[in-house]
């Protein structure tokens, strides 16, 4: 995920932190102000909450939501620093490479009693409601949306190439992208992600080649208990992926994070692009392609025609230190339901937590409509919770990533890569029991 940043929003968060005890206490009229601080900032996205606020605030007078907008880059940074202070938060964005640490640390609050008998479950997913729990039932957000990968295409250069329908698997995928492949015109078949995140794409390759062998609850393990990447079908994907970049992907994609992958794929330079729906609205929004030209398709499959489908989220959490817990339920509710939650996710391009999503002509349609899809046939694109909430996300992130880059350019080999990763995590393991 990208997104733009304001500097002043940080000057406004720093004195937050500092004015907060006095900014949460009851006005004379027993008016309460809750302090919100998002994580993802960028000017949209905080006009939309603003408004959504500004709605809740209608529905009850006596509460007033004060935004802090902090930077994106130093946003979750920022929050610690405010959690740690123990005052001048209450409602927080919380995310599921954010719970682990910040939960552990006793700065979030659990709202599993609060919400219990709550009728908004009712109207959720149940992948929502699933990702609300934690393994021990504990409630510390409620999830306002997911992020899934689908595969975006260009059509035109798809039927350039004498291609009917975009791929449904690895091999399909590596087949017609190097078919489009051809430097000399500058064209390449695939946006390979070798910079920020290369973790992510390569794991799902991976994910996708041992579907039927994977723990569900847990996408690095496999249902005998061991890491996916020591799985036989793990060299294989690897193998296919790393052919994809050589055949098939710019030399300059080894570095490409999501700002470079986006613009390749919008400015007609990449013909596919794996990416999360958040990338719909902002290929719709450039000037540079055009709706006729692109469309996405289900996340492509494995050998044995399954995928695995990694679904990231975020949502509304409490912090412990908050005196207004009971008026930063209302907030949460409030913002996880109806028009509040169906507005947030359209306009910020997320798969729905909402059931009722699914009958929308806004998501049965149009780049949209394969997520339907997914939604529809879960035998086949099965949905799995990655152990993102572990407080070593980071630093796994940070490893992985640099591994997949010397993989790319031949300092190790993917059998070196993923015994590296299977003796990473096997210990990670062992040393939290």
């Amino acid at each position: 995920m990208r997104r733009r940043t304001a500097a002043l929003a940080l000057g406004t968060a720093a004195a937050m932190v500092l004015t907060g005890c006095s900014a949460m206490s009851p006005n004379a009229n027993g008016t309460v102000t809750l302090n919100m601080v998002e994580s993802l900032t960028n000017p949209s996205r905080t006009d939309l909450l603003k408004g959504l606020i500004a709605d809740f605030e209608k529905q009850n007078p006596k509460i007033k939501v004060n935004l802090i907008s902090p930077p994106t880059e130093q946003a979750d940074q920022k929050i610690q620093q405010m959690l740690q202070s123990g005052s001048g938060v209450d409602a927080l964005e919380v995310r599921d490479i954010t719970v682990g640490p910040w939960s552990n640390n006793g700065w979030l609050y659990d709202m599993e009693k609060d919400l219990k008998g709550w009728q908004g479950w009712n109207a959720m997913t149940e992948n929502a409601v699933k990702a609300s729990e934690d393994a021990k039932g504990r409630t510390y957000f409620v999830p306002y949306g997911f992020y899934g990968l689908s595969l975006f295409y260009r059509k035109d250069l798809l039927k350039d190439a004498g291609f009917s329908k975009p791929p449904a698997s690895w091999d399909q995928l590596l087949k017609q992208a190097s078919a489009i492949n051809d430097p000399a015109k500058r064209r390449y078949g695939y946006a390979f992600r070798g910079g920020a995140n290369a973790n992510s794409n390569a794991t799902a390759i991976i994910e996708a080649y041992v579907a039927d062998k994977v723990d569900l609850a847990n996408g690095y393990k496999l249902k005998n208990g061991r890491t996916i990447f020591s799985a036989p079908e793990a060299l294989d994907a690897l193998k296919t992926y790393l052919t994809l970049f050589k055949k098939a992907s710019p030399k300059s994609s080894v570095s490409w994070g999501y700002p470079e992958m986006v613009e390749a794929f919008s400015n007609g330079s990449t013909a596919f692009l794996l990416q999360d729906p958040e990338v719909i609205a902002t290929v719709s929004e450039s000037k540079s392609i055009s709706k006729e030209q692109w469309d996405t398709a289900p996340l492509v499959a494995g050998p044995g025609g399954k995928t695995v489908q990694p679904l990231a989220t975020a949502g509304w959490g409490i912090a412990k230190g908050s005196k207004h817990k009971a008026e930063t339920v209302k907030l949460i509710k409030f913002l996880s339901q109806g028009k509040a939650s169906t507005d947030f996710t359209k306009k910020n391009s997320l798969v729905p937590i909402l059931k009722s999503a699914t009958e929308d002509p806004f998501y049965k349609t149009g780049p949209w409509s394969s997520y339907v899809t997914m939604t529809k046939h879960p035998d086949t694109y099965l949905n799995v919770s990655q152990p993102r909430g572990v407080t070593w996300w980071r630093e796994w992130e940070q490893k992985s990533d640099a591994d997949v880059q010397k993989m790319v350019i031949g300092k190790i080999s993917p059998k070196e890569l993923l015994t590296g990763w299977d003796a990473y995590w096997t210990k990670k393991w062992e040393q939290e029991k």
